[in-house]
Formats: C-alpha cells, sequence, structure tokens
C-alpha cells in the first residue's frame, strides 16, 4: 500500500519538526554530537518529556489520517498525512513503519462500529429485517468514511491485519442472506455478491453526490432494497456474477481511488 510519495526517509535522517531522533526502543537515540534528546536550544529534554511528545504526536497523526481517509479514501500519502497533522514527514515514519499499520489504527475503530452492526443485525427475529438494517446503517457508514468502504469491499485495499473484522463483518451479511432466503424474505436469485456490488453502487452515490444532495443515496438504498425483497411479479435476474468477477469489479472500482 506504499505510494511513490511515501518511500521511507533515509535512515539516519534528522527530524524534520525539532523532535529526537527514537531508537527502535522507542528512546531517544544519540544526536550527531552524542547529545541524547536535546531541545532546539541545546538543552537536554527529559525522558517523560519525550514520550508525551510521542504520544501526542502519534495522536495527531492517526486523527489526521483518519480524517483524510474517510474524506478521500486510502490513497492519501504520509505527505499529506504530515501536512494536515502539522508534523514533518519525518515524523510520520518514525511513528509508523509502513502506511498499513497507520492503516490499522486509523481505521480500526470505524471498521468495530460496523461489525457491532453486523452483530447486532444477526439478533434480528427475522432475517430480513436485520439484513436491512445491516444494508442500512452499513451504507451509511461506508458513505461517510471512503477508507472504511475501501477496506470493507475492494480487496486489493484490505490490510491484512483487519481481515477478521471485513472476514466477520462478510460472514454475518451470508447468513442473514441465507437464513432471509430460506424464510422467502428474500428475491430468489440475489446473492452475495450482488449485495457487495449493490453496496459499491450506492457508496459511489454517496460519494459524488456529497456536496450535491448528501442523502440522495439513501433514496436509491431504498430502491436496493425495494428491488432485492421477494413479491409478486419479479422476473429472472439472469445468471449471477460469479465470486471471482464480483472480485474483479470490486478490485478495478477500489483502484479508482
Amino acid at each position: 500500500m506504499t505510494s511513490e510519495t511515501d518511500r521511507p526517509a533515509p535512515a539516519g535522517r534528522a527530524a524534520l519538526d525539532g523532535e529526537p531522533r527514537l531508537a527502535d526502543d522507542g528512546r531517544p537515540s544519540p544526536r550527531p554530537d552524542g547529545e541524547p534528546g536535546l531541545a532546539s536550544d541545546g538543552a537536554e529534554r527529559p525522558a517523560r518529556v519525550v514520550r508525551r511528545d510521542a504520544r501526542r504526536s502519534r495522536e495527531l497523526i492517526v486523527a489526521a489520517a483518519r480524517e483524510l481517509f474517510a474524506q478521500r479514501g486510502l490513497g492519501v500519502g504520509f505527505n499529506e498525512v504530515a501536512h494536515h497533522a502539522g508534523v514533518g514527514v519525518g515524523t510520520v515514519y518514525r511513528r509508523f513503519a509502513d502506511k498499513e499499520s497507520l492503516v490499522r489504527e486509523a481505521l480500526a475503530a470505524p471498521l468495530a462500529e460496523i461489525v457491532a452492526v453486523a452483530e447486532e443485525a444477526s439478533q434480528a427475529e427475522r432475517a430480513w429485517d436485520g439484513l436491512a438494517m445491516l444494508l442500512d446503517r452499513g451504507a451509511d457508514l461506508l458513505a461517510a468514511n471512503l477508507g472504511l468502504r475501501d477496506v470493507a469491499l475492494a480487496p486489493e485495499r484490505r490490510v491484512e491485519v483487519l481481515s477478521d473484522g471485513v472476514d466477520a463483518l462478510a460472514a454475518v451479511g451470508e447468513r442473514l442472506q441465507e437464513r432471509a432466503l430460506a424464510e422467502g424474505d428474500l428475491r430468489a436469485g440475489v446473492t452475495g455478491e450482488d449485495v457487495l456490488l449493490l453496496l459499491w453502487m450506492v457508496s459511489e452515490v454517496a460519494e459524488n453526490s456529497s456536496d450535491v444532495r448528501p442523502d440522495a443515496y439513501r433514496r436509491y438504498l431504498r430502491i436496493v432494497l425495494d428491488g432485492i425483497r421477494s413479491g409478486p411479479g419479479r422476473g429472472d435476474l439472469g445468471d449471477p456474477v460469479t465470486p471471482e468477477q464480483a472480485l474483479e469489479i470490486g478490485r478495478r472500482w477500489g483502484a479508482r481511488g
């Protein structure tokens, strides 16, 4: 997930924002003159101050990344995150070894939120009610966070350490679909791949209408839900999209970000 602008800073590079360089164990490493943790005026900085500043800079970086990923997706690079956080890009590289580790920390909470929605939906007495809840509230969360959408729907954007949450989300959706079909509420022929691509479609409307009609996607979500619910006069849907085809479509969709 490393872009051209995200190549690691050269080893031994000086801090760009006045912070001391950190060793692998997180402690201040000696400067070229042998003095650890020096302030800009040459005075030694106490270790607790260094640790406090390191925590603060990390918090700023994570908050900036979370905001930018939500607004623009995972195509955002370290330089942009550093600028938004008000720190030097060298600080970002010292706090995070690679982009995946930053994505993991920035998106862990939003992913946990949508997984919690899925767990609540799985408890619905009628599977259709749970499936509708998952799609309804899930679409809201994906519309509000393009980075979360990338992680949840685009296979090539998936971060390994977040895969458990994504897999849990997919498993709940699959079980709800199976139950809703057995209970006669889900339209015959609707597959998990259909739901995946429909979520992409709705989230695309949300992204492209955000500054025109922010709630427009909800109208199309209602149309989608009505379209996949069983009812009289439903025609044949034709041959389903295969899992491999759905993954490739999702890959191409996500790669545009």
